[in-house]
């Protein structure tokens, strides 16, 4: 089998990339050419991985790439997916999110309809939820510019299974973290620094929003979702979640407790961080996944806080000696 994934040097492109590889797969990383590029996530496999060149914002690319790689299986998980840049950034976020979304699945049409192809949805499209908790037949109100251009991207996906026949489908997934997350994401900015506040390289935390309430699990439980996705006889839309929320305070509560710190000596809030329109209460029912996928998560919300503050310790530990 081959598949061909789409920001394969983020956070889910890392753990999916091993994932497949370590089911016999031949896997084909999708970049750009650009100065920013890292390699850091996928560094002990990429001699594993064949890279091919092509942009969400240039059709012809992503025509020639699929040609060239002939995947059985596409994973779109390219976007920009930073949330407060979205406010900055709302027409690029669009052309990612939204438009480079049309442009893969056009390409797969185009090229070859067999291609199974998985969009990567977010719970970010419910917004200012509607119910609580959020599943498949939720209605969406994204409230950030990345909400509505991933709301564009799902309906797309949807819109393309059911207008040309392909297996496309779409995993609405919420919050997933790791060792791995971007330093800009609050859940690793929060790991980050605790390891340095315990090793005194730091004493002090900002952070925006600390009642905001997320479903948090972790990664690498949500990219075998992806994949089970893709092996089933039908196409469909999935939450994957942990069905549990917590606050960011709970994280922050969590990472300092796991090294011995009081978090209250250490924490501030800064109005910066504070979102526009904030998602207050995200919490997914993944009981259509369970079902249907046979998938449920591994790792716990204080396992996954334990995992990304050692993680964090581990580094700046090696990286100052």
């Amino acid at each position: 089998m081959r598949a061909l994934i789409t920001g394969i040097t983020g956070q889910d492109g890392s753990y999916l990339a091993e994932l497949l590889l370590s089911k016999g797969y031949e896997v084909y990383g999708m970049v750009r050419r650009s100065s920013t590029e890292t390699f850091d996530r996928i560094q002990h496999i990429r001699d594993k991985i064949q890279f091919v060149q092509a942009d969400l914002l240039d059709q012809l690319s992503l025509v020639h790439v699929i040609e060239e790689a002939r995947p059985d299986e596409v994973y779109n998980l390219a976007a920009q997916s930073f949330v407060p840049t979205s406010w900055t950034q709302p027409m690029l976020t669009g052309e990612f999110d939204a438009l480079g979304v049309t442009k893969v699945l056009e390409a797969i049409r185009l090229v070859n309809k067999k291609i199974r192809f998985y969009q990567a949805s977010s719970s970010e499209m419910f917004g200012k939820v509607r119910e609580v908790p959020q599943k498949e037949t939720t209605p969406l109100y994204p409230r950030s510019p990345y909400g509505v251009a991933k709301v564009y991207g799902h309906w797309i996906t949807v819109n393309y299974r059911e207008s040309y026949g392909l297996h496309a489908s779409s995993g609405i997934l919420f919050n997933h973290e790791s060792p791995r997350r971007g330093l800009e994401f609050v859940t690793r900015k929060i790991t980050d620094g605790v390891a340095r506040i315990k090793l005194g390289l730091a004493d002090k935390l900002m952070l925006g929003n600390l009642d905001a309430k997320r479903d948090w699990g972790y990664a690498g439980d949500y990219v075998r979702a992806m994949w089970l996705m893709t092996r089933q006889k039908d196409a469909g839309d999935f939450v994957i979640a942990t069905g549990i929320s917590h606050s960011v305070r709970d994280f922050v509560t969590a990472a300092f407790g796991h090294v011995g710190l009081d978090w209250e000596k250490y924490v501030a809030t800064d109005p910066r961080y504070m979102r526009p329109a904030e998602v207050d209460f995200l919490v997914g029912d993944a009981s259509k996944a369970r079902e249907v996928l046979g998938w449920q998560p591994e790792v716990d919300f204080k396992g996954l806080v334990q995992m990304m503050v050692d993680a964090d310790m581990k580094r700046l530990k090696e990286s100052n000696h």
